[in-house]
């Protein structure tokens, strides 16, 4: 008798709560060199230039501040995967993590997926006025203190892209979330892309978007999860209780 089908562990599970491991800011340490990894996860970006990389921070429940770099626009430092994940092949695609921020102003942070996390990683999207552009494919959460919307912390809103095929622009208050980052205190974000395309958007346990399959790219096209912050003229920070990126195993021979 013969049985088709696999065995094996079917699910991917990547998670760090970030109470240990310190991958310092290169000017205390000038071995933060890009490469490194914390939990299993790497860590990506300007990671050895001055002021940049990830340091772990006395506060409870343990959380990690990730330090862009060097007061240049769009130099960065990430917490993702390798580019590896299909939505086609591994889907539903999860990221959840737990972030805030000390201030609003001087920066592009991105939280989600993204068809691009090179050693040094460049910013999935950018932002002028009301209008976001891909750089490359993504699908996640974005905040930008240049978009018109974030001007104030009063309307500095989430707001949640998907670029990941029916156009390489987006205008802010399409995309725009109902609550708002708010200086020193933690949002729980959370973005599922399922096998189809379609994907759904919670923050603080709230759906905030959804969208259909008919906007998706080639669902097979591979992505990374990643949580990244980008300097514009200063430098920013970002803070992370934990990580949390889970996806179904292609069991394709």
């Amino acid at each position: 008798m013969s049985i088709s089908g696999q065995s094996g562990r079917g699910k991917i599970v990547l998670f760090d709560d970030f109470m240990g491991v310190t991958v310092p800011v290169a000017d205390t340490n000038s071995s933060a060199k890009p490469g490194a990894a914390i939990g299993p996860f790497k860590i990506t970006g300007q990671i050895d230039h001055a002021d940049s990389g990830v340091i772990t921070l006395t506060k409870e429940n343990g959380y990690v501040t990730l330090y862009a770099s060097d007061d240049e626009d769009a130099n960065g430092c990430a917490i993702g995967t390798e580019v590896a994940l299909s939505p086609l092949l591994n889907g539903t695609l999860v990221l959840e993590t737990r972030v805030e921020m000390a201030a609003l102003t001087t920066r592009n942070v991105f939280i989600g997926f993204c068809a691009a996390n090179a050693v040094e990683i460049l910013e999935p999207l950018t932002s002028t006025g009301t209008t976001l552009t891909a750089v490359v494919a993504c699908v996640g959460f974005h905040f930008d203190s240049t978009l018109t919307a974030d001007a104030t912390a009063a309307t500095a809103v989430w707001h949640m892209p998907y670029l990941l095929a029916l156009s390489a622009t987006q205008t802010s208050t399409d995309v725009a979330a109902s609550q708002v980052a708010v200086v020193d205190e933690s949002d729980v974000l959370r973005v599922e892309v399922d096998n189809n395309g379609a994907a759904r958007w919670y923050i603080n346990g709230k759906l905030e978007q959804s969208a259909g399959a008919a906007l998706a790219a080639t669902p097979a096209t591979k992505l990374a999860g990643v949580l990244a912050i980008f300097g514009k003229s200063s430098i920013p920070t970002i803070s992370a209780d934990y990580l949390l990126i889970t996806a179904n195993r292609d069991w394709t021979r």
